[in-house]
């Protein structure tokens, strides 16, 4: 039983190149199928994620079931994806090719013509995110796009954002001033006694 456990059954340095060749595969499928598959994980993704893993479990293991086997598959993929993540922090022009560039979907208020269907995304779930993001529509929208992560971003139009700190500090400022003004009105309107 521990022999099982504890002897690699196919030879190390194999594991390892199966264990990146697999992850080089799904990096490039997952590049192939675009920015969409990386938006968001509806009930369709998460299914293909789960069979994904088992589909290629067999080509990362081969025949081998032990502990130490899967040990070293592990090492070798979290290695790997710790390798490539610096790698692509390190080189804009990798992260271009490998992550791809963000794509506009909406432009002052409209969709971008083809860019939903380009990206397979619904228009339900481009609403969806502008509302996350605090639009009503498509319209309270200067700028929206879809980032190579997968992240949709979406700039309000101006009138559209919502207030911040500064702008409610500069408005009871105001509001402090005309208070003021009114007061020195009031006091000069009065009569002498």
């Amino acid at each position: 039983m521990w022999h099982d456990l504890v002897v690699v059954q196919i030879p190390i340095v194999e594991k390892v190149l199966r264990t990146i060749a697999v992850y080089v595969l799904i990096l490039v499928l997952f590049r192939l199928a675009g920015k969409r598959g990386l938006a968001g994980l509806n009930t369709f993704d998460m299914v293909v994620v789960f069979l994904l893993s088992n589909v290629v479990q067999n080509a990362i293991i081969g025949n081998d079931n032990s502990l130490l086997g899967g040990a070293i598959g592990a090492v070798t993929l979290i290695a790997v994806n710790a390798g490539v993540t610096r790698w692509l922090a390190r080189d804009p022009r990798a992260a271009r090719i490998l992550e791809g560039a963000p794509t506009t979907v909406v432009r002052d208020g409209a969709l971008v013509p083809g860019a939903l269907r380009e990206l397979a995304l619904r228009p339900s779930e481009l609403e969806h995110a502008i509302r996350v993001q605090n639009g009503d529509d498509v319209s309270d929208v200067a700028r929206a796009r879809l980032e190579p992560d997968g992240q949709l971003l979406v700039t309000l139009r101006e009138a559209e954002r919502s207030a911040t700190k500064g702008d409610v500090d500069e408005l009871r400022e105001r509001l402090a001033t005309i208070e003021r003004l009114l007061a020195t009105l009031a006091e000069e309107r009065r009569p002498p006694r």
